[in-house]
């Protein structure tokens, strides 16, 4: 791993894929619902533009809003 590598990572979740394309944040969390088993179909139409730049938008928003999501959501735990 790269430092910038590390440095990108701290910042946004990444994936690599089994052809080496290297995917961030909101591209990377719509690989992984589609990996996981969600419906094609479903995953598959916010992968282009302009519905990516929505998803992009939101992901920043939580990411660089962790702490306060955090009170809010996910706060029982299991």
């Amino acid at each position: 791993m790269t430092p910038e590598l590390f440095e990108a990572c701290r910042k946004a979740a990444h994936v690599i894929t089994t052809d080496g394309e290297l995917l961030r944040a909101g591209r990377a969390a719509m690989f992984v619902l589609a990996e996981i088993g969600f419906p094609g179909w479903l995953v598959r139409p916010f992968t282009w533009p302009p519905l990516i730049w929505f998803i992009e938008l939101g992901y920043w928003l939580i990411a660089n809003n962790r702490g306060f999501f955090s009170k809010f959501l996910f706060t029982k735990e299991r």
